[in-house]
């Protein structure tokens, strides 16, 4: 049973923290599993940003650009609003997209960030 858990718990600490390199001479291996362990637990605790731009908000923004460049060439402010809305609804959709992406990678960046400095803290000699 200590072995099962042992092997999971090796399993977890590995593929949360695969970029960090250690130096473990003269660590036993018992003991680094399980301060990696603890270590990316306590990574588990970075909030994730889910701040991304709004599809709506972008959608109005479009409108109300199109609509004044439309009516300040002389036209219609009501095509111009539609065009502005259709190109603020795909502007909201990639930036949205974008956003969240940027997001993910900063947050798995930040765990990394908490594994290597807990790590670093607990004495281990970090080669990356």
């Amino acid at each position: 049973m200590k072995k099962l858990l042992l092997l999971s718990l090796s399993f977890f600490a590995f593929s949360a923290s695969a970029n960090i390199i250690y130096d473990k001479t003269g660590v036993e291996d018992k003991d680094f599993i399980y301060d990696e362990h603890q270590c990316t637990e306590m990574s588990q605790q970075v909030q994730k940003n889910t701040d991304s731009r709004g599809v709506v908000s972008s959608a109005a923004k479009g409108a109300a650009v199109g609509a004044a460049g439309t009516a300040i060439a002389g036209g219609s402010g009501s095509s111009g609003a539609k065009t502005g809305a259709g190109v603020g609804v795909a502007v909201g959709l990639l930036g949205g997209s974008r956003d969240r992406r940027a997001n993910a990678a900063n947050y798995e960046a930040e765990k990394e960030t908490v594994v290597r400095n807990c790590m670093a803290n607990r004495g281990y000699t970090i080669l990356n």
